[in-house]
């Protein structure tokens, strides 16, 4: 059986290790989504992860409504993270660009218009904007007329995401977040084309990965999945209908590797008694599985050795813990990360937390 140490191909890119650094937001770009200096020093520092997922990453101003969020929609963010990725490159990593489109997670006040998504609904809470936490808003349905332009999208933040040096591109279609929208039937009440049945309601994640696919090739595009409870308010009467297809459509395309975020009913970071589906895409998915979610070193051991994952990514740890790959190698404890930090703009709880050289000095 593989270890966590061992190297893996992800498509066409070779991971010299199955610990992967998973997508981490962390609010520390600007007002426009530009990525900052501080950002090629976080990245370079996480440059040991066999491969680091960026943190979620704007295709357009309409789908990225997190303050301080990075994008990848126009020419001064584009050329703002080359530097980024120059940095990760120059330490030996490798790195894929983490394609968000929020759909209603998200507040006019910030993307200045009003929320699409896959129908007329609204996520309960607030969400986050510049002036602080402000009530979600009803959302209005993408008409299918609009989705050769969002695909438009999509693949302009393709491009521009190879333009930047990334070594791939992760579509995020999880979390709660657009195409998960439209994947569940707890939010898509859609009777058209891009509604009802499972078939229909995988049609976005289909074209979407196909577009995307056709701009940075199969082998450089991965997808990541929240299959098992809900997240946001979004959910699914049935998941393994709609799942269980949606991988076998997303093994045809010939992905690089597929990720699942399946938080279980002891989680730490949203938690479900919703079983998680893992073992049945195993059997579904002939690639690369990726799991995520509440993953120490022990833990992840067990599901390489099961044979249920082929990787394990790791977010809250990668935090507090830049050399996890190194801590993990020599048993070394794990720093604690701190929360009030992880979205508050400036170097501290960024930067700042010390590898085990400098904690040993």
């Amino acid at each position: 059986m593989p270890s966590l140490f061992d190297p893996i191909q992800l498509g066409a890119i070779h991971a010299p290790n199955r610990i992967l650094m998973a997508p981490l937001t962390r609010g520390r770009a600007t007002r426009d989504a530009v990525p900052t200096p501080m950002m090629v020093d976080y990245y370079a520092q996480r440059a040991g992860a066999g491969l680091i997922i960026s943190e979620a990453t704007g295709i357009s101003r309409e789908g990225l409504g997190w303050p301080y969020a990075p994008g990848l929609w126009t020419d001064e963010q584009t050329e703002a993270w080359v530097p980024v990725i120059d940095a990760v490159h120059a330490a030996g990593g490798r790195i894929v660009a983490q394609l968000w489109h929020m759909g209603r997670q998200v507040h006019s006040s910030v993307i200045g218009g009003q929320p699409v998504s896959s129908s007329a609904t609204a996520t309960e809470g607030k969400a986050h904007t510049f002036e602080g936490k402000q009530p979600f808003e009803e959302a209005r349905p993408l008409a299918e007329a609009e989705m050769p332009r969002l695909l438009d999208d999509y693949a302009l933040a393709t491009r521009n995401a190879l333009a930047a040096g990334f070594d791939g591109v992760q579509i995020h279609a999880a979390n709660g977040y657009l195409i998960d929208q439209f994947l569940r039937d707890g939010a898509n009440y859609r009777t058209d084309a891009y509604g009802g049945s499972p078939e229909n309601r995988i049609r976005l994640l289909r074209e979407v990965t196909e577009r995307v696919a056709s701009v940075a090739g199969a082998d450089r595009t991965a997808v990541r999945l929240s299959p098992n409870g809900d997240s946001q308010g979004v959910d699914d009467s049935d998941p393994v209908s709609v799942f269980i297809p949606a991988v076998r459509a997303l093994g045809e395309i010939g992905i690089a590797f597929l990720e699942l975020r399946e938080p279980g009913p002891e989680g730490t970071f949203g938690r479900t008694d919703v079983p998680r589906l893992s073992p049945a895409i195993r059997e579904a998915f002939a690639g690369p599985l990726v799991l995520n979610s509440d993953y120490g070193q022990a833990n992840a051991r067990e599901k390489l050795d099961a044979g249920t994952a082929d990787a394990i990514a790791f977010g809250r740890p990668f935090i507090a813990n830049p050399d996890l790959v190194d801590r993990f190698r020599s048993g070394e404890p794990l720093a604690p990360d701190d929360m009030k930090t992880w979205y508050s703009q400036g170097p501290e709880g960024y930067v700042d937390y010390p590898a085990l050289a400098r904690v040993a000095a």
